[in-house]
């Protein structure tokens, strides 16, 4: 007899297809509407399973999505994290598809979002629903989804802070990350933290004709160019004093476990069109993407960029400048140390602000915990091999400051690919991904509630 998630897998992805469609943008203030239609939908699909006390909680900013079933005070809790809002699909140009027209080809769904995170979140969902139609929960389950992750989660702090009786728990479970390959399971069991910042030059008072003032005033773009570059030194290292003072250095040993995970740097840059790998000397790629800091601007722009030509000197300049950190660094640290120095860059002839944006800390979180053992044990079933615990060099900062704030570790059980292009043109998620993920959260949960019961 087939399996509930094998009759119903063709209905899971096109309630997956329906949420994509609803583009909820958070950085944008015009799909605000849009933002709270998709926090309603997931509302709607809780309360259909027999999620209790399902509730949108305001916050200064977007709602929360928030429900319950506990089906034992005395079982043991995981509380669910997830967002529900998506990075802003521009530019529309590159994508093969309207990124808000999801569609399936290739064995892929392809829409923005379909990774990150709503097709992660949306397997949480139907996992609760396979498991109350194949025996029920083994554990308490609570929902916590929210709608700002993609700019910077500034009200989660305030709403964890507020309602930890509410939020109470044993374990966090998040999938916001990925897995080496389909044939090669594994667990994140690190993030990097970020500094990120906006940075503005100004020169001039107004634009000025490149002929007449040319060589004679200092130029925005020139300087901020120049202040970049400067940024790293020959060897890609990051020239900001005191930069490196915590980095927490891992030893040959652990650099050695590190080199088992599976990895072909040929692979690598043909997947990304590159000639060449790139980065801090001394260091292999996977090293580079993990466990070392990074500096990267990730936009830059200023003076006349329309077509043709208009030839002008602009009065300002501006770029935005993110950072990815590691234990054991500090956002305030990083931040502080950024600031100074590259004010300090800033010739005679101009003038800079250093305006920070949002920032989070690294973590690691353990590999001996139940928790861990449970998805373990579960990613073992569903794909037949032990997965590999890895270091990831993306952020979600939210981890640290569950952490702090609740004494709660994360188990980061993600099934995206690096491949899969989020906050990029043509995001996708695997359809083999979304239904790998169902198929195996349900044995974390009844794996987790065993090895609890045998402590």
């Amino acid at each position: 007899m087939a399996s509930y998630l094998e009759e119903n897998k063709d209905r899971f992805l096109s309630e997956l297809l329906d949420w994509l469609r609803i583009p909820s943008v958070s950085a944008d203030p015009k799909f605000h509407g849009d933002v709270l239609r998709a926090a309603d939908y997931l509302k709607a699909r809780l309360e259909e399973l027999g999620v209790e006390n399902v509730e949108l909680c305001e916050t200064a900013g977007n709602p929360i999505v928030y429900g319950d079933k506990i089906v034992d005070p005395a079982l043991p809790t995981v509380l669910v994290y997830g967002h529900y809002d998506v990075q802003p699909a521009d530019p529309y140009e590159l994508w093969t598809s309207p990124p808000f027209e999801p569609v399936i080809k290739d064995g892929n769904i392809y829409a923005r979002g379909a990774c990150d995170d709503k097709g992660q979140v949306y397997m949480h969902v139907k996992a609760f629903e396979v498991m109350m139609k194949e025996g029920g929960v083994p554990c308490n389950v609570k929902f916590m989804i929210e709608g700002e992750e993609e700019i910077g989660s500034n009200n989660l702090n305030v709403f964890v802070r507020e309602n930890k009786e509410k939020l109470k728990a044993d374990v966090i479970l998040i999938s916001d990350t990925g897995i080496l390959a389909n044939d090669t399971p594994s667990i994140e069991v690190g993030l990097r933290g970020l500094s990120y910042h906006e940075v503005e030059v100004t020169g001039p008072n107004r634009d000025l004709h490149s002929g007449l003032y040319g060589g004679a005033v200092a130029n925005p773009i020139n300087i901020l160019c120049k202040m970049i570059a400067s940024l790293h030194d020959e060897n890609n290292h990051i020239t900001i004093p005191g930069f490196y003072d915590n980095v927490q250095e891992l030893s040959a040993e652990e650099r050695a476990e590190m080199a088992k995970a599976p990895h072909s740097d040929e692979e690598f840059k043909q997947s990304i069109g590159l000639p060449d790998v790139y980065g801090e000397k001394g260091y292999s790629t996977i090293e580079r993407t993990s466990i070392r800091p990074t500096l990267d601007v990730n936009g830059i722009w200023g003076g006349y960029t329309g077509e043709g030509a208009k030839t002008v000197i602009a009065s300002k300049a501006y770029a935005k400048i993110s950072m990815r950190l590691v234990p054991n660094q500090t956002s305030e640290e990083i931040t502080e140390k950024f600031q100074k120095h590259f004010a300090s860059l800033v010739p005679s002839g101009a003038t800079v602000v250093v305006r920070p944006h949002h920032g989070g800390e690294p973590v690691v979180t353990p590999t001996d915990s139940v928790a861990y053992q449970a998805a373990s044990k579960a990613l073992e079933t569903t794909f037949g091999k032990k997965p590999i615990p890895t270091r990831g060099g993306g952020s979600i900062p939210i981890v640290a400051m569950f952490k702090s704030e609740l004494g709660l570790d994360s188990v980061l059980l993600g099934f995206g690919l690096d491949s899969d292009a989020i906050h990029s043109p043509n995001e996708h998620y695997g359809v083999f991904n979304f239904l790998k993920g169902i198929e195996t959260i349900p044995h974390f949960y009844r794996n987790y509630a065993a090895l609890e019961a045998s402590k």
